[in-house]
Order: C-alpha cells, then sequence, then structure tokens
C-alpha cells in the first residue's frame, strides 16, 4: 500500500514465492506443522525438497540421451537472439508476427510472386496489414467487366494482400456492392482481409460533409452494402470546414463504440487538421486516427516525406501512399514523352499531368524527365509502374502502399514491383534524385522579431 502511494508499483508489496524463505499462509495457520517439519520442505537436495520431484520429472524424458546428443538435438541459440526474430524490429514493423501466421499467408502467395510480402502495423496500432493494398478505384470503375474485377481482387487476395481499400462514392456504391458479393462467394475467412471504406464524397451533392448524421448513414449504408458485421478502418476523405472537429472525432467514436468499425483514418488532411482531430480525441476521450492516406509518387513528395513522419512519431498516424500511375489513371505508354492517360483518368478528372506536360519550359523540363525514368527502367529491366512502386517502398516511413489495375496482368505487374526493390541501391536512387531533382526541403523558419 505504502509504495502504490509513492508512485511504485503494486508488485512490490506482492510476496515473492520464488523466495525460498517464502511460505504461504495455510503452513502458518495450521497447527499440525511445526517449524521444524515447515524447514524441512525447503532443505535443498532432500528427496521431500518438491524442487527435487519437479527435477526427476524434467530429467525423465532424456535420461536415455548421453550429453552429446543433446547438444546436437538442442538448438545453438535461443530463439529471440536468431536472426529470424531479429527482422521483427527492422524499420517500422515490417515483419509478421508468428512463424504461423507467416506460413498463413505466404501459402497464398501464387508462382507468379517470386518474393514474399511484407506485414507491418498500420500506424501505431495492432492492425497489421500488407505493404501492397488494393486499391479498387480502377478496378471497379464502369469500364472494368465484373468477371476481370473479380478476378484482380482474387489475383490480390492469392498473392498475399490483405489490405482492400474502397468508398462509398466509387461507382456511386457499385464497387462495394460487387465486391461484397465476392467476399460471400468466396466465403474467405474474416480475419484473413482487411476491409477500408471511405466517408465524405458521395453521388448526391447535397449529403457531402461530415454531420455525425451523415457519417452514421455512411459508415450504415457500407456495411449494408459490403453484407459485412463491420469494417476494419473508415477513412475521412477531406476535411469539412462548416462541421467542427468535435463532431467529427464523436461521430467516428460512435461508430467504433457500436462495433461498425475498429479503426478509423484520414485522407488528404493538412498536417495541422489531422493534429487538431488528435487533439479533440485526446481531450474527449476517443479513439484517435491511425493513418493518412496521401497522395505520394515521384512528383508529388513535399507532405509524405517531410510531415508525415513527424505525425508517426509523434502522435501514432501511419502513412498509407497512393498514385495515379499504380492504381492504373496512366498508361506504360508514351507518346513524345508525354504520358497516355487511361478512360478512367479523364472520368475522374485527374488529369494534371498531361496538362503540366502539354506546353512551355516546364512541360519540356517534365518530358525530359520521363524519357529519362523511362531509359532507367528499362535498364533495370522494369517498366516506369515497376519502377514507381519499388521507389515508394524503398520509403522506410510507409506502411502501406496501394497498387491497382484494371486487368490481373496490369496488377500482378505491380506486385512484380517487389524484385526491383534490391535493385534500388545507393547509386540508383541518386541517379533518381538526379533526373527528378525535386527533392522537398522545409523552408527555414524566421522569427517574427527577425522578420520585423
Amino acid at each position: 500500500m505504502l509504495s502504490s502511494a509513492m508512485g511504485g508499483s503494486v508488485r512490490l508489496s506482492q510476496p515473492d514465492i520464488r523466495n525460498l524463505m517464502y511460505s504461504p499462509a495455510d503452513f502458518h495457520d495450521d497447527p499440525s506443522l511445526s517449524h521444524s517439519d515447515i524447514s524441512k520442505l525447503f532443505v535443498p537436495g532432500s528427496k521431500d525438497d518438491p524442487r527435487h520431484a519437479l527435477m526427476s520429472l524434467c530429467k525423465a524424458p532424456f535420461q536415455n540421451i548421453n550429453e552429446e546428443e543433446m547438444r546436437d538435438e538442442l538448438p545453438c541459440r535461443a530463439p529471440i537472439a536468431s536472426l529470424d526474430c531479429m527482422e521483427e524490429f527492422q524499420g517500422c514493423g515490417d515483419h509478421v508476427s508468428s512463424k504461423s501466421e507467416s506460413h498463413a499467408f505466404v501459402s497464398r502467395q501464387t508462382s507468379a510472386v517470386t518474393t514474399a510480402l511484407k506485414y507491418k502495423p498500420l500506424g501505431k496500432s495492432g492492425l497489421r496489414v500488407s505493404q501492397l493494398g488494393l486499391g479498387a478505384w480502377i478496378t471497379f470503375s464502369p469500364g472494368v467487366p465484373e468477371e476481370t474485377a473479380d478476378g484482380v481482387v482474387t489475383a490480390a487476395y492469392d498473392a498475399g494482400i490483405n489490405f482492400f481499400d474502397l468508398s462509398e462514392a466509387y461507382s456511386s456504391g457499385r464497387a462495394e456492392v460487387q465486391f461484397g458479393n465476392l467476399l460471400k462467394r468466396k466465403n474467405w475467412r474474416r480475419n484473413s482481409y482487411h476491409v477500408m471504406t471511405k466517408v465524405y464524397w458521395n453521388a448526391k451533392g447535397d449529403e457531402r460533409g461530415l454531420s455525425r448524421k451523415h457519417i452514421v448513414e455512411s459508415v450504415k449504408g457500407s456495411l449494408e452494402r459490403l453484407q459485412l458485421e463491420y469494417v476494419d478502418v473508415v477513412i475521412i476523405h477531406r476535411a469539412d470546414d462548416m462541421c467542427p472537429m468535435e463532431e467529427v472525432v464523436r461521430a467516428m467514436s460512435f461508430c467504433i463504440d457500436q462495433g461498425w468499425v475498429m479503426y478509423w483514418g484520414t485522407a488528404r488532411w493538412s498536417p495541422v487538421e489531422i493534429m487538431e482531430a488528435w487533439t479533440n480525441c485526446r481531450q474527449f476521450n476517443c479513439p484517435t486516427p491511425i493513418v493518412e492516406q496521401s497522395e505520394y509518387h515521384m512528383f508529388c513528395r513535399g507532405k509524405t516525406e517531410l510531415y508525415l513522419p513527424e505525425m508517426f512519431n509523434k502522435i501514432g498516424v501511419g502513412t498509407m501512399a497512393w498514385s495515379p500511375l499504380t492504381l492504373g489513371l496512366i498508361s506504360e505508354k508514351m507518346d513524345n514523352g508525354v504520358p497516355v492517360f487511361t478512360r478512367q483518368s479523364f472520368k475522374h478528372g485527374y488529369t494534371w499531368l498531361k496538362d503540366k506536360s502539354s506546353s512551355g519550359d516546364d512541360a519540356r523540363r517534365h518530358q525530359s524527365r520521363l524519357r529519362e525514368l523511362g531509359s532507367l527502367a528499362e535498364r533495370l529491366g522494369c517498366t516506369i509502374s515497376q519502377l514507381s512502386v519499388a521507389w515508394t517502398l524503398k520509403n522506410e516511413n510507409l506502411h502501406c502502399a496501394l497498387v491497382g489495375g484494371a486487368s490481373v496482368n496490369q496488377l500482378l505487374e505491380n506486385i512484380a514491383a517487389l524484385q526491383v526493390v534490391p535493385k534500388l541501391t545507393s547509386e540508383v536512387l541518386g541517379e533518381l534524385e538526379r533526373i527528378l531533382d525535386n527533392k522537398p526541403v522545409r523552408p527555414v523558419r524566421v522569427s517574427t522579431l527577425a522578420a520585423r
């Protein structure tokens, strides 16, 4: 009691049963046992010593084995000190927690993928996701047949991917319906995959926003379309300036308390907005966000490389990256250094790269970079898309990178980028930095007095 009041652990006041001088309370209360009888129980080496019987039981299976045979059979080092176990402590958690769980994932991998996926905790939560996730933006678009989309999802699952990114806005909710039907037909174990959906963008303009009513209705609608009891992660896509942050975090806390959602995160939020949400969560005792989904590729680097690692170290918010090239918005074909955009990219209005590569001095500089990247990818024996995925995975601060495709071959091609990662040596990365010439740098802090 005294140690607890002084700030110590309560365990300090408990008796140590490992001490040889310790005797249970029953011995003290039993009048039939004298002091000599009690002390005899603890005489080292006596036959009445309970430890003597315990050691006999431990030695019984090895009585017929000599010392040399036991030395050959026993491992030469403790498992905790083995190199296999030490891999768990590298990077930001890219490990598999147990051999049984590791074999469960590896057994799903097809022969087309020779490099095993790694699995990391998402942020500082306990949810372990594959380093590559399937972004279903293009997979469930209207131009992709249902059979092809089912084949893409199945190929991703067989390759070891256990994280699937959806949204209530993808194909006006048809993506969630189709994915839910697929899960019902496949009957995969629920603990073998994680489903993420998004809230905010909706097909109807008057339903957009982050009010408590819209968040709750969106989560319930996604569960109904997916035919699931819960979703693993709900992403709040973009912050709502017209809604108080307290209402947002309380709404997500309500969904988690109801068992509809396990975790929640953000997408396209600024670091200030993420910190504001975390502060409100701590103030009102609500679950904090665990991940920020951010656009990250060779031509968009600032936020992911400068600010999100700090968010992870301070408040535990991880980073999930996506790229228009790896999701299938941009094809591998080049027209005089200008990327050829797919039909889905025009449908979703994502043609900023084409506008940037059309005219002007910046366009010529951009086309030159794309040509050099193409030649470097050819020298490495890969495509530009594979080079982009491999370059993304070299960032140790990332917890998951989304890939996708409108066909099975396109998805497997992106997954095969795992074989390109070892080829990105320091010399190759230095050459990439020279080609891109856009490494983000923090602005110099100038004090208010110095500015005056």
